[in-house]
């Protein structure tokens, strides 16, 4: 019977519940502690991202050797600089005297497969140099951006750099005289390249 007095009657002025300032810092402390452990949760997805468009790119190379000496023609990937980065197209030899860049505007070597950015299914992913790698260019293939696959399995030899949103640098390189890829990731404490597993 002693609660029938409180019925009806109006709050104190100082109240029960919290302030609009009191909600406002406790909402504003849980989003900048979920935002660091977010943060913390989604670096290793990045990183695995990273190494996935890497493992990707060396499929993608390792498809195009096939097909060289599976058809008996030279097969290409050419690397070129776009708004939305650097794409690679596939090309097949179309007159049996390699992939030009003259016989890909004549349309002599056929275009196989269009311009894909690494972007496009690892998003964050691109081919690309982060600051303080050791690379030069995102791709190196000499004074070319084509790298090409022959008939007897072998290739144009060199390195396509591959960085991920969490500051890890990839690299996909590539063996001249076998065609073979390999998958590397630079380590910058020691300074040196490790092979990605």
């Amino acid at each position: 019977m002693a609660d029938r007095g409180r019925v009806g009657r109006p709050r104190s002025a100082r109240g029960d519940g919290y302030s609009l300032i009191e909600l406002m810092v406790a909402v504003s402390l849980i989003t900048i502690v979920g935002g660091f452990a977010a943060a913390r949760v989604l670096a290793p997805v990045d990183h695995s991202r990273g190494h996935a468009a890497a493992r990707y790119l060396a499929g993608r190379l390792g498809l195009a050797r096939m097909m060289a000496v599976s058809r008996g023609t030279a097969v290409a990937l050419r690397f070129d600089q776009e708004l939305r980065g650097i794409t690679f197209s596939v090309f097949q030899d179309g007159n049996g005297n390699g992939i030009r860049s003259a016989d890909i505007a004549a349309g002599i070597d056929a275009l196989i497969d269009g311009a894909t950015a690494l972007s496009d299914q690892f998003p964050g992913v691109e081919i690309g140099l982060i600051p303080g790698s050791p690379g030069t260019e995102a791709v190196q293939l000499g004074r070319t951006n084509l790298l090409t696959f022959t008939p007897l399995g072998t290739a144009t030899s060199g390195t396509i750099y591959i960085s991920d949103r969490v500051g890890t640098q990839w690299a996909v390189r590539v063996m001249g005289a076998t065609g073979r890829t390999r998958v590397l990731r630079y380590d910058p404490p020691t300074r040196g390249w490790l092979v990605a597993e």
